[in-house]
């Protein structure tokens, strides 16, 4: 039996096979932005190539496919989504414009507010009214809704987000204006903040049910297309998808909560990176993952990721849980160019995958990344996704030649300024990620992963002054290879909005009894075995306008002192992000959170390595590399490294899928799983 991983990129389609053994093969194809599934299933057509099996023959074997899209991350980037209205409380119809009453960079007086993606015409309030504790204040009105769904029909609205006021605590009202927006418009997609998001805070609330209408037709279309295609073609095994927070969940599941999947595909990166800590025991590592169109960036420290509700895209918040991920305009088909004001950059415009860098051959005329890496010699023109697809080294030259002489400089200036500054980008991405939030990355290795980030890893990392770098042998495809080490997960929360001081300990005892019960009998209709309960609360002190997130699977419930128990978590907690604890101020408790996860088996390792004596270390031949000057080095292959084997730099190693290089007074060993551990020296490029 196997199964199947496949993450969808801007750029390629990466798919990964495994085995009953643990034997692991890969492909990649191109992505196809107008329809994911054309290159789904086109790359499952290598990946059965690969296999050596017919592609019926591998979909029937098949026990368990597990994909990472990006249909809700462009629809948002793109502003490609459905035509959404709003139906909210009379009087509250503004609240997505006045968000917090805070802007992005509080010190910029000039930017305009983000767009809402519901205009004002299409936000209708409806007479009712809950207190805050749930209790109806006014009923809900009939007439006023009846009005609203007329005003919702005459729009073209195809979508409808529901948020009334307190509807987390009381979902009444959303109910009743949800079923008769079923019976009156029976076509249109429905969103209830009290299915989405249940819990306090109206901005975040409206703000992610809003994004869940506007992504969610598009979502089900493609999964409802694929899960077609998958059943023509012979798949009859489970088809999971990979939520934001890193679990994967049911084609069901995905398509209710279509906001939880605008991080699907970097999510599997960071499950991958979490799986590499286990295998390296290495519990400290800045997961790096750079392909055609972004890099993500992400921190492992102590064995765990960290999640969040602070998160969003395309200036949308989305207040579900996610993990921490900073994604930069930063990768193999960034554009360089020098805009009106003379300024020399890198993106954040991206070739994508069609037309794609110069040397792609797609009529694309820009100079990328990958054409930079081209005219300096790290990336074999010729051996691009193992010769099946050479690029045009004469077309790259040709685009970094145009910049040259706008720049008034060399080729090879050129192509050098373009690799330096996409560098220094990515490595501001590292800052953000780690400095701003206390955390050294001196102390930690980075993970290199995705296409194109060993071209780059070396001097990324050196610019940050780390020392230590990891290349696992599937570097290039290891989100998809994260996925299958992906858990099923269901997460629930209740707003429990209390001071700690005045909390009976039996109702924080019935609120997370409640959530598993729940969350456990959801999780059990989808998968039959063990199942672990982690719990959380969402705390702050009483002055606060922000909450933190707190660990709390390993708090005995039943202990008599509980409060104070959570209390203290909390102050550590606040002490370990901040570096100070306020013991002398009231704790607030606002949000329980409980996720239900179901743990599938570990994959043993990403390959199966041979003993040193039964491979070969010579180099399979050389080429000029620019290192600051031209130098003739030798070219490794990735495949035939073995356990052991040590490569001191300047050297270029390659895979089919990707290229590492090694600079000068660098130094890579073969670890025992065959991955690559580079030990950094020297200085810079």
């Amino acid at each position: 039996m196997l199964t199947i991983g496949i993450d969808v990129g801007g750029t390629f389609t990466d798919l990964v096979a495994i085995d009953a053994t643990g034997r692991t093969v890969f492909a990649k194809s191109p992505s196809t932005p107008q329809d994911q599934s054309v290159g789904v299933m086109a790359g499952l057509d290598e990946l059965a190539r690969r296999v050596d099996m017919s592609r019926a023959d591998m979909l029937a074997a098949t026990q368990r496919l597990v994909h990472g899209t990006t249909v809700a991350t462009n629809a948002l980037l793109e502003r490609k989504g459905a035509k959404v209205a709003l139906l909210t409380t009379e009087g509250h119809r503004d609240i997505i414009e006045m968000r917090e009453g805070l802007k992005g960079d509080r010190y910029d007086l000039r930017t305009p507010p983000p767009e809402p993606l519901v205009p004002r015409e299409l936000r209708f309030g409806v007479r009712e009214r809950l207190r805050p504790n749930g209790d109806v204040l006014l009923p809900l009105d009939d007439d006023s809704l009846g009005k609203a769904i007329a005003a919702i029909r005459a729009s073209g609205a195809t979508s409808v987000a529901i948020c009334f006021l307190h509807a987390y605590r009381n979902p009444s009202h959303e109910f009743a204006a949800a079923e008769r927006l079923a019976r009156e418009l029976p076509g249109v997609s429905v969103s209830r903040s009290s299915d989405v998001l249940p819990q306090i805070k109206e901005y975040e609330r409206v703000s992610t049910t809003i994004v869940n209408a506007y992504v969610g037709p598009a979502v089900r279309h493609y999964l409802t297309r694929l899960e077609r295609r998958l059943a023509d073609a012979g798949f009859a095994g489970s088809l999971f998808i990979i939520l934001s927070h890193g679990g994967m969940a049911p084609v069901e599941e995905a398509g209710r909560l279509a906001a939880a999947t605008v991080l699907s595909g970097p999510a599997g990166g960071i499950s991958g990176a979490r799986r590499c800590a286990e295998l390296l025991a290495m519990p400290d590592l800045v997961p790096f993952d750079m392909g055609g169109t972004s890099t993500d960036i992400s921190l492992i420290a102590d064995g765990r990721a960290t999640l969040s509700a602070d998160g969003g895209l395309a200036d949308q918040r989305i207040a579900l849980r996610s993990l921490d991920i900073v994604s930069i305009a930063a990768g193999g088909g960034s554009i360089a160019s020098v805009d009106a004001g003379g300024i020399f950059r890198v993106g954040p415009e991206s070739a994508g995958a069609m037309p794609g860098p110069a040397s792609y051959g797609n009529g694309g005329t820009d100079p990328t990344v990958t054409d930079a890496n081209i005219v300096l010699g790290y990336l074999d023109a010729a051996a691009f996704m193992g010769g099946r697809r050479p690029l045009d080294r004469a077309a790259a030259e040709t685009a970094v030649d145009r910049l040259a002489a706008s720049l008034g400089v060399t080729r090879v200036e050129a192509a050098a300024g373009i690799y330096r500054l996409v560098n220094l980008k990515m490595a501001d991405g590292i800052r953000l990620m780690t400095l701003r939030r206390g955390v050294d990355p001196r102390k930690f290795a980075l993970l290199s992963f995705g296409g194109a980030a060993g071209l780059h890893a070396a001097e990324v990392a050196r610019e940050l002054e780390m020392t230590r770098i990891i290349v696992p042998t599937a570097a290039s495809v290891l989100s998809a290879w994260g996925m299958l080490t992906s858990d099923l997960r269901y997460e629930v929360s209740r707003t429990h909005f209390e001071t700690g001081a005045r909390t009976p300990p039996s109702d924080i005892r019935k609120i997370f009894a409640d959530l598993e019960e729940r969350a456990a009998e959801r999780l059990g209709s989808w998968f039959d075995g063990p199942i672990v309960i982690e719990r959380s609360a969402e705390m702050r002190y009483g002055e606060q306008v922000f909450e933190v997130d707190v660990p709390l699977s390993d708090v005995d419930l039943t202990a008599p002192s509980l409060i104070a128990e959570l209390e203290e978590r909390f102050h550590r907690r606040h002490e370990e992000l901040y570096t100070y604890a306020s013991r002398d101020q009231e704790v607030v408790f606002v949000n329980a959170r409980l996720a239900a996860v179901g743990e599938v088996p570990r994959i043993e390792r990403a390959n199966k390595p041979m003993p040193a004596s039964e491979a070969t270390t010579l180099a399979i031949g050389k080429r000029q590399v620019f290192f600051g000057a031209w130098r003739e080095v030798p070219i490794y292959a990735l495949d035939k490294l073995r356990s052991g084997h040590v490569l001191e730099g300047p050297a270029i190693i390659e895979a089919e899928t990707t290229t590492i290089v090694i600079n000068a007074e660098d130094r890579a060993t073969a670890n025992a799983l065959g991955w690559l551990d580079i030990e950094l020296g020297g200085t810079k490029l």
